[in-house]
């Protein structure tokens, strides 16, 4: 509320004196001001919406039961994180498609051999792009059928990782040696994420393959 304090402004009272215009003083009351900036606060507090915080799934095989027994996995990519170079300062990843077969094995198949890339477009990217191009295609129909209004949105979501998990989808595991550094593993994951890959797990690795990686690592 303003309030206008006239006063009595002073001269005017000779014969001979000039009047002078009477002095005015504003005094302006904030509180309703003040009122208006609490009720806006609190009407945004209370409309807004907040961000919730985002965490990586990461998921972790149930452990076998003995030493030998390992688990046949169908279209499987496993993945192995490892350091090498001079002073193992630089950042390598491994690959191989399949089951695992050491040399000499009682199957008679031929033993497992390491294949590098790296995190490039042409490396890890595009070897996860070309193994799980039908899963792929499948999710981008249901994102064009999606974009036309032909399903809802929650029937998108649910269709989409329905193909991720099916039994023919691409499945990668992600194994480390000690030398290896937590931030390739989370960068493998994105990679994933990117390519429609939904069925992952972190798993350790075996004795088999610590050799071969460093065999293949003295090459």
């Amino acid at each position: 509320m303003a309030e206008v304090n006239t006063g009595d402004g002073g001269g005017g009272h000779g014969k001979h004196e000039k009047k002078r215009a009477k002095k005015a003083s504003t005094k302006i009351d904030m509180t309703p001001m003040v009122d208006l900036a609490f009720l806006l606060l609190t009407f945004f507090v209370l409309t807004s919406t907040f961000n919730k915080p985002k965490t990586m799934e990461i998921n972790f095989p149930a452990k076998p039961t003995s030493e030998d027994q390992r688990q046949k996995i169908n279209n499987a990519l496993t993945f192995i994180m490892t350091r090498e170079g001079k002073d193992e300062k630089e950042n390598a990843v491994y690959y191989y498609a399949g089951e695992f077969y050491p040399p000499n094995n009682k199957d008679g198949k031929p033993p497992t051999t390491l294949i590098k890339t790296d995190f490039s477009k042409d490396g890890l990217h595009k070897l996860l792009l070309d193994r799980n191009k039908p899963t792929i295609d499948a999710i981008n129909a249901l994102e064009e059928k999606y974009k036309k209004k032909e399903i809802a949105d929650t029937t998108y979501k649910r269709l989409a990782i329905h193909e991720k998990g099916i039994k023919t989808a691409l499945t990668v595991l992600i194994k480390s040696d000690d030398k290896a550094v937590y931030k390739e593993v989370v960068d493998a994951i994105d990679e994933l994420n990117i390519c429609n890959v939904g069925k992952y797990a972190i798993v350790d690795m075996m004795q088999e393959e610590l050799d071969l990686i460093n065999t293949t690592k003295k090459k």
